[in-house]
Formats: C-alpha cells, structure tokens, sequence
C-alpha cells in the first residue's frame, strides 16, 4: 500500500505543471508546453535506458508496476500524454485535460484496491466522474464538462489488453477527454453551469 501512495503522490506532483499556467503570470502557455516536451525527451531517455541498457535503479522497484517491467512505464505514458494534449489543444481544453490525469485519476486509484483488473467499482468509477468533471467546469462549458468527466471515467475505468499490453490510463485519459471535450465544445450547445 505504501509504494501505492507514493505513485499516487508522484502522479498528482504533475499538477504543479497546469497550476503553474494558471496561476503564475510569467508562466505561458507556451512555457508549459516546453517543459512537456523537455520532460518527455528526458523520460523517453530513461525508458531508452531502462528497458535497453537494464538500469535497475530503485526508484523503478517503488514507482514501476509489475506490468510494466518490460513495457513503457506509466510516467513516460503521462508524460506523453500530457504533452500532446497540451501541443494539439488550447489551455481551456488541455488544462483541465491534464488535471483530470493528475487528480482524478490518484484519486480513483487510491479509491480503489490498486491492482490491475478489467473494470473499477461503480463507487469508485462515480467518484472519479465527479472529481473529473469538477475539474473541468472552471474552464470549459457544463455539457463540455460532463463529456470530459465521461471519457475519463471510462478510460480509468476500463483496461483494455492488446497483443498483451495493457492500454494504460495514463495514455488514455488526458487524450480521451480532451478530445472529447474538444468535440463537446465545437458540436453540442453550450449550457451554463
């Protein structure tokens, strides 16, 4: 359980990254957009290092899970998604995107057992729908919202295998509900929170 929570705190450091935008007026979009891509040049490095060469260093032990061993671990998948939703999106989009990864998604985790399994309980997948979708509705209109919070309830809530990879999370929840809050935006009417 501990290594759990320290993977969750790690997780949720990330948020410092949008808040820093938000919050910080020096701080632009485009600054944010280049420390992703600085650390993602610097996460693929070490997964270069980690799965080719064999570092084994002991940070990997706590931070790493099982699953991951042989494939590319979760903060590189975090990384690359953050960045490419902050490359591909506006803040307005990709913040709470990004806060809905680094949030809702230690939030569930912690809500739930930690281990690996096809599908969430529906406490736990109903508390990170409102956490997710809380998340969104300081930046993008109540149906956008309510689109983002779903798209990151099911891709924290469901892990599909392929070929014997699992498609994790970290990948999928920023990039899910970007994308569909992108489309809510530009497609449904907008209603007021």
């Amino acid at each position: 359980m501990r290594d759990e929570i320290v993977r969750r705190l790690v997780h949720a450091s990330g948020t410092a990254v949008p808040l820093a935008y938000l919050f910080v007026p020096a701080v632009e979009w485009v600054h944010v957009q280049g420390l992703l891509i600085a650390g993602l040049l610097v996460a693929l490095v070490l997964e270069i290092v980690r799965l080719v060469v064999g570092l084994d260093w002991w940070v990997y032990e706590t931070l790493i899970r099982e699953y991951e061993q042989d494939n590319l671990a979760g903060y590189f998948l975090a990384v690359f998604s953050m960045a490419v939703v902050a490359l591909a999106f506006e803040p307005t989009v990709a913040v709470p995107a990004i806060l809905m990864l680094t949030i809702a998604d230690p939030v569930s985790g912690l809500l739930g057992s930690g281990e690996l399994r096809t599908a969430k309980d529906v406490t736990v997948l109903l508390t990170t729908f409102a956490v997710a979708t809380l998340l969104a509705v300081p930046f993008v209109p109540a149906t956008a919202a309510v689109c983002g919070g779903v798209a990151a309830t099911v891709a924290d809530g469901i892990k599909p295998v392929v070929s014997g990879y699992v498609v994790d999370d970290n990948l999928s929840i920023p990039v899910a509900s970007a994308v569909a809050m992108f489309l809510a935006i530009e497609l449904l009417p907008s209603t007021p929170v």
